[in-house]
């Protein structure tokens, strides 16, 4: 998929009056840890606490462009996405993964392929329980991210708006 050139600078710059909640800007406290480079797309929502059952599920069915964000809480206790799951996501054409958590399997997530976005790295991995939901809106650093919602990405930063803004 071709991305349209943008900026999450001039995307804020654009939408700086913006007090509708249509436009949130989310909190610097994401690191890249698959392949570094600008991605964006209709956002599909999780929410997985230390699971990682709807996780694997997600990445497994095709991508078609969108952009995986996971609400795990901010738990830094288990990795909800390693080098597996970002391949299957990779191949099946996610635009990039947001995680509110951990991931580990760091060379691994590089090679992939696939822009990620965590919190920090954990090599523990998660438990197989079969719990998260899915496609149900998310509190992501204390921002909500609803499914539809449309996340832009790169050096700067991440916004999400409310619909497609390119």
């Amino acid at each position: 998929m071709t991305i349209s050139r943008f900026s999450t600078c001039d995307l804020c710059d654009a939408h700086e009056g913006d007090t509708s909640g249509a436009f949130r800007v989310l909190p610097p406290v994401f690191h890249d840890f698959g392949v570094v480079a600008p991605f964006c797309g209709a956002v599909h929502t999780l929410r997985a606490w230390e699971d990682n059952s709807r996780v694997r599920e997600a990445v497994n069915a095709p991508g078609e462009g969108r952009v995986l964000v996971i609400d795990g809480g901010g738990s830094l206790r288990r990795a909800l996405v390693g080098g597996n799951l970002a391949v299957a996501a990779a191949r099946n054409g996610w635009a990039g993964i947001v995680v509110d958590g951990c991931v580990r399997d760091v060379a691994e997530l590089r090679a992939a392929g696939i822009p990620i976005r965590a919190l920090a790295l954990m090599p523990l991995r998660t438990e197989k329980r079969g719990e998260g939901q899915a496609g149900e809106p998310v509190r992501i650093q204390g921002l909500w991210v609803r499914p539809g919602d449309w996340l832009y990405a790169d050096a700067d930063g991440m916004v999400v708006a409310d619909r497609s803004l390119l």
